[in-house]
């Protein structure tokens, strides 16, 4: 230490020669044993478990954790690192020198490449961190254990004791803990944002929708003491909190209106997205809610709408493409199923065992097919012999047609009695054909030929009689008008749904996910880190519902802390687990691990009289009503340091608003929002020229009356060509389960704000409705309608500047450009 000192102040007077030859001895003589236990007591301990393990497990858990050990080796319990493998122990306690770990991940060793190998190296600070450890004993926790099978999210939640309240005015637990952690870190909470402030981030995040002026004045004006908690439970039993929390679900779900993949073509699903609006609304049981989903059809007695909630696992993408094997996609339609379970239920990359073992979770590439197994077994998309194949028409339900059913069937059966008299003709020309002529007949004129021509169907007699003679003019007349008739015919309502085949198919594990390698056979099974499956039955007897049901028994250490986490994502910013679909060992731990076990213990089992187990309006009331969520999110300068990311919650968090809210704000400011919910998808206004972005060029005809007004939840999503407006402000693509959306930043969002159709439209009718009012208050009620508040005075003078600067154009003109700017605000489109 003393020399150090002195050379601080000499070495700079030195020539170069002279301090290279006076920091290589220096070298030499800090490597001595003797001067290293002199310094050992000047440097900080390094902390084993948050130091290097966390090294460890980015770059050797792979190739030397729980699930391979390469060379003998394994590296996920210091004891084993000691114990080493085939070259022997990777380190020597107090001689990192001599320590093979050391020597490998500097490449210094004669044999051995550097490592990780093939990876990048590890930085010189991980190889220092490494390096002080071992040379202070490689000290580790005497009972650790390998990470695969003592990992925290592994383990089933306890209820932990909420911890005793500093004051009378803590009365929800949630505040107990994060208070708790903030007083330990020794800093104070954000007071509570002002009312209307409150007002508007309660209806955002419950409805999606900013609060009308009436709903404003009544609760600035209600001094009742439960006057906050009464708009909570008004927003929770508003039909639109089903529309909101109903597009959080459906990110998880891929849903779309399109089959994706180059063409992309439509498909009827929306009764599912209806089916998961409703289920909201009526606070469903998530064990309910899920199990339906994943196994509705398998339930006994199965009713109409346990059917439709099984389109959670249709959503996939379906290839229609020419020249494709249809089972290579029938593969990874049943894969994505595979890894949709595992993100939204399990919040575990499952995925990753799909062509090998896990690298870093307890999950084995024998575990991922027998998960594998259990969605194997239902019908393929399309068509089978009759009926279509997981496809459910909805009795007495069709879509409106411009044409009715009664004229359809008066042409029909016109054409009918023509071909009736034609029977004779195609009978004969039947006889006459040849096995050279059938061969060349189309697929669907051989089908109908199959049939009697006293049983065959209109259309199969049209098919026929349309190969007889084709030039028949009375014939084309008829069978023309009947086509341009049945073009805008009212066809009926189906939906996509899951259906299980009547015999099993085998399942093999596939060699690197190749469909075509199938290599050792496989039965239904769960992974044997998470909890058993019981049951009586035989695993090759075993279903989608035995599956289901396996994730809500007793003992299952993931689910309930999955959804309560992804719920606290959406009120806060961040998960209290960050890595929302990662609770493996590459996930952040928790922030506040007693708080996220005590709410999915509650979740589960609520402590609340009168609330059923895994109520999801029970966890939105714990936060909304908690201090916690109330809290002005304005930055503090005391954080900045402490806590920059807001992981402790000593304010609240900021948060741009989705795509769909952006515009559902805008379109409710304008006073032009349609109420309506449910039913088919609507198409507002967009660009020209998106849906020629595709491989096919599709229509997309403006929806017309309160249709084009119609909340985005509603939009037809293609997922080739999403309306730009919802691309632009990062909707997910629907092409794989979304559990968290990501915030962009980018001045194509302010430009579609000013500039595009539907949103210039909604800046006119929101001057109109601003222009209805008398002149002193028309500012204050812009900023009312979009902001909540009234603008202060630095805000009433710039706006009035812009006013003035515009007094050549019409008042009209002039009240559309000031819309215009409000509603593109940064705090327009934010949640405070």
């Amino acid at each position: 230490m003393i020399v150090a000192a002195g050379l601080k102040y000499f070495v700079p007077f030195l020539c170069m020669k002279c301090r290279a030859r006076i920091f290589k001895g220096l070298r030499l003589w800090l490597m001595s044993s003797s001067v290293v236990l002199v310094f050992r007591h000047a440097e900080a301990a390094v902390d084993y478990s948050k130091e290097v393990k966390p090294i460890l497990a980015d770059h050797c858990y792979r190739c030397h954790g729980g699930s391979q050990q390469k060379a003998g080796l394994r590296l996920d319990t210091a004891a084993a690192a000691r114990k080493g493998g085939e070259t022997g122990p990777a380190l020597k306690p107090g001689n990192p020198a001599e320590s093979l770990l050391i020597q490998v991940v500097e490449g210094k060793h004669e044999e051995i490449p550097r490592m990780p190998y093939k990876k990048p190296p590890l930085d010189a600070k991980e190889i220092s961190l490494l390096t002080q450890w071992i040379q202070q004993g490689a000290d580790a926790p005497a009972d650790e254990k390998p990470e695969s099978t003592r990992h925290w999210a592994f383990v089933p939640p306890q209820r932990p004791e909420v911890p005793k309240a500093v004051t009378a005015t803590i009365q929800n637990p949630i505040d107990a803990f994060i208070r708790a952690r903030l007083r330990k870190e020794g800093i104070d909470p954000s007071p509570e944002a002002n009312r209307s402030t409150l007002l508007r981030r309660l209806s955002l995040d419950l409805i999606g929708l900013p609060p009308t002026p009436e709903e404003l004045e009544a609760f600035l004006s209600d001094s009742r003491s439960d006057a906050y908690e009464r708009q909570v439970e008004r927003l929770l039993d508003s039909p639109h909190y089903g529309e909101r929390w109903g597009r959080w679900w459906l990110d998880g779900a891929r849903y779309a209106d399109s089959n994706g993949y180059s063409i992309d073509a439509p498909r009827q699903i929306w009764k599912y997205r209806d089916w998961v609006v409703e289920a909201m609304n009526r606070d469903l049981p998530f064990d309910e809610f899920a199990i339906e989903q994943l196994a509705g059809d398998l339930l006994p007695d199965a009713t109409l709408d346990q059917k439709i909630a099984t389109g959670f696992n249709r959503n996939t993408q379906i290839n229609q493409e020419g020249g494709i094997d249809p089972e290579q996609f029938r593969v990874e339609s049943v894969v994505d199923r595979v890894n949709t379970f595992g993100t939204v239920f399990l919040g575990l990359t499952v995925g990753c065992a799909q062509c090998h073992d896990h690298k870093f979770d307890p999950i084995t590439q024998k575990e991922y097919y027998q998960l594998f197994a259990f969605f194997n077994n239902t019908v393929q998309d399309g068509h089978g012999e009759g009926s279509p194949r997981g496809m459910l028409e909805i009795a007495g339900e069709s879509e409106p047609g411009n044409n009715s059913r009664e004229e359809i069937e008066e042409v029909r059966q016109d054409l009918d009695r023509f071909l009736n008299m034609k029977g004779s003709e195609a009978t004969q020309w039947e006889e006459s054909l040849t096995p050279e002529t059938r061969a060349k007949l189309k697929p669907n004129v051989l089908a109908a030929l199959k049939v009697p021509w006293s049983e065959r169907t209109v259309e199969q007699k049209r098919i026929v009689y349309a190969a007889v003679n084709p030039k028949d003019n009375e014939f084309k007349s008829r069978s023309e008008k009947l086509a341009k008739l049945e073009k805008n015919e009212p066809k009926p309502i189906t939906t996509l749904v899951m259906e299980e085949l009547k015999e099993s198919r085998q399942t093999f594990i596939l060699t690197k996910g190749d469909f075509t390698r199938p290599a050792a056979k496989v039965e239904p099974g769960v992974p044997a880190s998470l909890h058993k499956l019981q049951t009586s039955r035989k695993p090759a007897q075993l279903n989608r519902l035995d599956l289901a049901q396996w994730l809500f028994a007793p003992g299952n250490p993931v689910t309930a802390r999955v959804i309560v986490n992804r719920i606290w994502q959406q009120y806060f910013g961040r998960g209290l687990v960050e890595t929302e679909n990662d609770f493996g060992t590459q996930g952040s731990a928790p922030s506040n691990p007693e708080l996220l076990d005590w709410l999915a213990c509650e979740f589960m089992n609520p402590s609340a009289p009168g609330v059923h187990p895994w109520s999801i309006k029970h966890i939105h009331r714990l936060i909304l009503t908690s201090a916690a969520y109330r809290q002005s999110s304005k930055t503090r300068p005391d954080l900045a340091t402490i806590d920059p990311l807001n992981h402790l919650l000593a304010r609240q968090s900021r948060v741009r608003l989705d795509a769909e809210i952006v515009r559902d704000v805008a379109l409710a400011a304008s006073g032009l929002l349609s109420p309506k919910m449910g039913g088919p998808p609507v198409y507002p206004p967009q660009p020209d020229g998106v849906m020629s972005l595709g491989q096919v060029k599709r229509a997309w005809k403006v929806s017309a009356g309160a249709d084009k007004y119609r909340r985005a939840l509603y939009t037809h999503f293609w997922r080739a060509t999403p309306h730009p407006a919802l691309a632009v402000f990062d909707a997910p693509d629907a092409f794989s389960a979304c559990t968290r959306r990501f915030r962009s930043n980018t001045p194509l969002q302010a430009l579609t704000l000013l500039n595009d159709a539907q949103f210039y439209e909604f800046s006119e009718a929101l001057a109109k409705r601003v222009l209805a009012i008398k002149p002193s208050e028309r500012l204050a009620a812009l900023f009312e309608y979009c902001l909540a508040r009234q603008p202060d005075q630095r805000e009433q003078a710039r706006l009035g500047q812009l006013l003035e600067a515009q007094k050549d154009d019409s008042e009209l003109e002039q009240w559309t450009t000031l819309a215009r700017v409000v509603l593109n605000l940064d705090e327009t489109i934010t949640r405070e």
